[in-house]
């Protein structure tokens, strides 16, 4: 009986493995193909050259007064970011 089965799931087991592995090479074709593709887009398109600086906008005044530093905001929105310490500091020369 046992060799009655053995037929059929050989022939189940192979088809499994031939679908799993035409599928593998299927995505990686397919893969292939939207790198080639991406390649030719990135060649074609003035993606970088269309991305401009954010430009700098006037959102708070700094004073100092007896040796302590005072900021006054004139946008409250970057009150967050000053509360966690996200600012950098240049000095002009």
């Amino acid at each position: 009986m046992s060799l009655d089965l053995l037929l059929p799931f050989s022939f189940l087991f192979i088809l499994v493995i031939y679908f799993i592995y035409t599928r593998v090479s299927f995505e990686k074709d397919i893969i292939r193909i939207y790198d080639k593709k991406f390649e030719q887009w990135k060649e074609t398109t003035d993606y970088n050259k269309n991305q401009e600086k954010p430009c700098k906008e006037l959102v708070g005044l700094v004073y100092k007064e007896n040796y302590i530093l005072s900021i006054e905001l004139l946008d409250n929105k970057v009150l967050s970011s000053l509360q966690k310490n996200r600012f950098n500091i240049k000095e002009k020369q």
